[in-house]
């Protein structure tokens, strides 16, 4: 059982993407009275939520603002 688990582990770190090559921006620039309260990225792209119910989506390369998506609270 133990050598099981130990070959178990032994897949799950051989399998994890290499995570280096996605590095965060230096920097982003988010329009005025806006503030980041989540990010995630891509292999182009990387985007922000803001705290103005809005999600910023910035190219990778450039670091210009692609889309921005307005997120809607659900009727009730």
């Amino acid at each position: 059982m133990i050598i099981g688990f130990l070959v178990l582990i032994a897949f799950l770190v051989t399998r994890f993407p290499d995570v280096s090559r996605l590095a965060l921006p230096d920097q982003i620039n988010l329009p005025a009275n806006m503030r980041a309260i989540a990010f995630t990225q891509a292999d182009d792209w990387y985007a922000v939520v803001t705290d103005a119910s809005q999600i910023l989506i910035f190219d990778r390369v450039d670091g210009k603002l692609r889309q921005t998506v307005d997120v809607v609270p659900l009727s009730q």
